[in-house]
């Protein structure tokens, strides 16, 4: 089946009580993955578009705690890779019809092989041994609910691959909806004058580093897909090594507590519309606004609502460059496989 489509605007709004319903389900669904999960020491994540940044999560999350994963642009894998040192393969697609992350199951055994999609049943979910489901929630095209749904999932799987409990795994999230509107309702003027001082801008850079690359690189996603501008995610360090030397008609979106804040500090005093996304203590200027995140929530959810504050900047631009956001110029008929009616 195919999940239902809303419009972006709408998702957003459903958003915190999606993700306290996606929270429940997963943890319901964890028990049972016990078994394939506990032995795993080398998993692989493998995803495209907004679910390969996703993978940078758990990735991370599971590097702090000495397990070694890795995440796999499933485009780039081939029938001449064989994945022999995973123990594990981990694919993840929202619609559960991505092609070439169903493509990519060939590489690993029977017996190995999970998946996270949203829409059940779905020929992913029909097609691995072991699948957590979002719970067919309701998704725009350019994805809002669906995104930060599988970061939580993400979450939760790499906090059991460590040991953790299903129920210790859920407990991260509890009374995520309501820290979701008090940060809207927080982000929202912030977020919404950037857009309406950079409506003109040529492109924009998104940085961040480590597990926040899942905000910068679904973010630059967004950006592209939802008020068409030219966006690129980019590696914290990787930009200071000159990347950052194009700045101009650009805007900037840093993320991060570290040598981000000089970043956006020294792109903000050249006078770049800079807007950063924190949980240091930062004070705005006439070209650096900040919006911040609350620094005692956990990784994860710094990560989620880190990802709320791209969401938010991808429409209010929209609005202000006059783009109707469900209206997108190409139709790509190989990306997705079709199943029978």
């Amino acid at each position: 089946m195919t999940g239902v489509r809303i419009p972006y605007l709408e998702g957003r709004a459903r958003q915190p009580a999606a993700l306290e319903r996606i929270a429940a389900r997963v943890a319901a669904q964890l028990p049972a993955l016990g078994g394939v999960l506990a032995p795993a020491e080398r998993p692989v994540f493998v995803g495209i578009g907004a679910s390969y940044a996703a993978l940078t999560l758990p990735v991370g999350l599971l590097a702090e705690g000495g397990i070694l994963a890795r995440r796999e642009l499933a485009g780039e894998l081939g029938p001449g890779l064989a994945l022999t040192d995973a123990d594990l393969m981990l694919a993840v697609s929202q619609s559960g019809r991505s092609t070439e992350t169903l493509e990519s199951l060939s590489l690993m055994p029977d017996g190995r092989r999970a998946a996270v999609v949203n829409v059940v049943p779905s020929l992913l979910s029909q097609a691995v041994d072991h699948c957590v489901d979002l719970g067919n929630e309701p998704d725009s095209y350019a994805s809002t609910i669906g995104y930060t749904g599988t970061l939580v999932a993400l979450a939760m799987i790499a906090r059991t691959l460590l040991g953790a409990a299903a129920a210790e795994a859920a407990r991260e999230w509890d009374g995520i909806g309501a820290v979701l509107e008090r940060h809207e309702s927080a982000l929202a003027p912030v977020v919404d004058e950037v857009a309406r001082r950079a409506a003109g801008v040529g492109a924009a850079d998104v940085v961040s580093s480590g597990a926040f690359r899942a905000v910068s690189e679904s973010g630059a996603l967004l950006l592209r897909e939802v008020c068409r501008v030219p966006a690129s995610a980019l590696v914290t360090r990787n930009y200071l090594h000159g990347e950052m030397e194009s700045a101009g008609d650009t805007l900037h979106v840093i993320i991060g507590d570290g040598r981000e804040l000089g970043l956006a500090g020294s792109l903000a005093a050249a006078r770049h519309h800079t807007l950063c996304v924190t949980s240091a203590d930062l004070s705005p200027t006439e070209h650096l606004h900040v919006v911040p995140i609350p620094a005692a929530a956990s990784l994860p959810v710094r990560v989620v609502l880190a990802a709320a504050v791209l969401q938010r900047l991808a429409g209010s631009l929209a609005q202000a460059r006059g783009v109707e956001i469900e209206d997108f110029v190409f139709h790509n008929s190989d990306t997705k496989i079709e199943e029978p009616v």
